[in-house]
């Protein structure tokens, strides 16, 4: 069947009428309360949001007042909204060693760890060797290494020297200081079968701050429902042809975060969750998950029932309006369960179309999926050919306010049974895992 624009909102206008009984979802979540939303955290002044810096601080403020006007209650035994913690800036002071028989060039080495002293070798016994030769596809073998929790020597074939920047973006100057012991080498004999790397860096800790706001549950207050995204950018970089360096990241992710502030007035004013529901704002995205991390880890996962992390949902996908897709699809029955809450409407979810730059292990999403939590990213970015991504031009005015406001509706609507209880999703078989 073929959906005009007014069949389109007829469609959605009874499915949610009929599910929301005294509360009007479109008095909560409307084009005007998003647009407001996604401009404030989009607009110039918060300097792309990049972590460290006064923009993000500014950017921190305005969701912690969201969530305070919304009237989220903070996590238990915490004085707000922000949940701190700290990172290790690393200057690496001096490299040393060997890859087979080429003498290795500290410019060439980007230790990823926040520990002074690195000394890894062949014969080390709590280290392993991960190696991404000329054949491989960098992206990927690369985001597989660093999720691996062992000390690890990756040795890069020359050829990837482009990568070295994305490389140093994972450092983001700044690591966690129980983070095991990661150093890249880049060397024209990545397969050499010995090698010894000795590094000593200088660390200066840094301070950031997670943003996290949550609804109590009833009968079900002991088991969590996460709606997430992170509200870091990259603040200033290249500029393009008319000069622009700003990187407002409207889409990437003033979107996600728009949706979960969205979300949390709605799920409030209906104040009928039998599971507690945590909305959270995660910092240092952009350089390596590091918010997401953190705040998983002080969960337990067996706690955890569902996670919606909401990254990039301000354009149209590829199926065109009233759409979106979830990554890990066949990984959970989460996308099922969605899909059969949103029956009678015209929106659909459907699973990744992307899965050969493996976004199920990218996003925010990744940590507490990886430990067996029915944990997925939601997003239309057309990601093959989005264009965007990462540049000046992703700002307010590229976004479909319109349809990004289904999309939050859709999400609202889909998670009701979950939130209530009445479904659980499968868990994450981790056996399968990457």
């Amino acid at each position: 069947m073929k959906y005009n624009k007014l069949t389109t909102a007829a469609l959605f206008t009874l499915g949610f009428f009929s599910t929301i009984h005294a509360q009007n979802i479109d008095k909560i979540i409307n084009i005007k309360e998003v647009s407001r939303i996604e401009k404030t955290l989009c607009a110039d002044d918060m300097e792309g949001r990049q972590t460290f810096t006064t923009g993000i601080e500014k950017a921190a403020d305005f969701i912690a007042d969201e969530m305070k006007k919304a009237g989220l209650q903070p996590l238990k035994g915490a004085s707000g909204y922000r949940q701190p913690f700290s990172m290790y800036a690393a200057k690496l002071e001096k490299v040393t060693g060997m890859i087979g028989t080429e003498t290795i060039d500290k410019k060439e080495v980007v230790c990823l760890t926040p520990n002074s002293t690195i000394h890894l070798n062949d014969g080390s016994k709590n280290a392993i060797v991960t190696r991404i030769t000329s054949k491989d596809n960098f992206i990927v073998k690369f985001r597989e290494a660093i999720g691996k929790p062992d000390n690890q020597v990756i040795l890069v074939d020359s050829s990837f020297s482009k990568y070295k920047q994305l490389v140093n973006r994972f450092k983001g100057s700044a690591q966690f200081k129980t983070q095991k012991e990661h150093i890249v080498v880049f060397t024209s004999q990545p397969e050499a079968k010995n090698y010894a790397v000795y590094a000593q860096q200088s660390l200066t800790e840094k301070k950031l701050a997670n943003v996290v706001g949550i609804i109590p549950g009833k009968s079900k207050a002991g088991e969590y429902v996460i709606f997430s995204g992170h509200y870091d950018h990259i603040g200033y970089g290249k500029p393009n042809e008319k000069g622009d360096s700003l990187y407002n990241g409207a889409n990437d992710d003033a979107a996600g975060i728009t949706g979960i502030l969205a979300l949390a007035k709605y799920f409030k004013a209906l104040n009928n969750n039998e599971r507690t529901i945590i909305f959270a704002a995660f910092t240092a995205e952009e350089i390596g998950g590091f918010g997401s991390k953190y705040f998983s880890e002080q969960l337990n996962p067996k706690d955890v029932v569902a996670m919606f992390n909401l990254e990039m949902i301000g354009t149209d996908s590829k199926w065109g309006k009233n759409s979106a897709y979830i990554t890990g699809y066949e990984k959970t029955n989460m996308g099922e369960i969605l899909n059969k809450n949103l029956q009678g409407t015209a929106f659909k979810f459907y699973p990744d179309p992307y899965t050969e730059q493996q976004l199920f292990y990218r996003s925010d999403n990744a940590t507490l999926a990886r430990l067996g939590v029915p944990a997925h990213t939601i997003s239309t970015s057309k990601m093959d050919i989005e264009p965007h991504y990462h540049k000046p031009s992703d700002e307010f005015a590229t976004l479909d306010m319109e349809n990004m406001t289904q999309v939050i509706k859709a999400i609202a609507i889909s998670a009701k049974s979950i939130i209530s209880g009445a479904d659980t999703p499968t868990r994450v078989d981790i056996s399968t895992l990457r």
